[in-house]
């Protein structure tokens, strides 16, 4: 874990829901995402993906955003886990068993970290594939590498 004292990271997240007010309940967990892990700079577009990994007749509203944020990569995992609750989010995905969501937010880069553990892997491992995660990080980073 890097020791990040006062630095800013930079830190990229997804969001997806696909019940209840879709853009409502994004816009929600961007505000309190804001205000709870640090500065949103950059938010994409609002995207519509099939679900991924599971079958439903509910459509996905998808952001990713960047976020400056002072906190530990295992912090913001902490923090962005009880704003999904705090949204009415129940449970979550468990062995690649996926179900209809409120708001699902994923850690795709902690600047230049990575870490593999039980609890998080980042950068996210599947990020690549997914495209509602690759546009709407490629509109906000064209110039994107990794």
């Amino acid at each position: 874990m890097p020791d990040i004292g006062s630095r800013k990271m930079k830190l990229i997240l997804s969001l997806g829901s696909n019940i209840g007010d879709k853009e409502n309940n994004i816009r929600r967990a961007v505000a309190l995402i804001n205000d709870k892990v640090g500065s949103v700079v950059k938010m994409s577009s609002l995207y519509r993906s099939e679900p991924v990994g599971f079958v439903s007749d509910n459509r996905f509203v998808n952001v990713v955003v960047e976020v400056c944020t002072k906190l530990p990569v295992y912090r913001v995992l902490k923090v962005t886990q009880k704003i999904e609750k705090a949204l009415g989010r129940t449970q979550k995905s468990k062995n690649g068993v996926y179900r209809d969501r409120i708001i699902d937010i994923d850690i795709i880069f902690y600047s230049n970290y990575s870490t593999r553990s039980s609890k998080l892997t980042v950068p996210h491992p599947h990020f690549r594939e997914r495209e509602f995660v690759m546009m709407p990080l490629l509109e906000i980073n064209p110039q994107y590498k990794h």
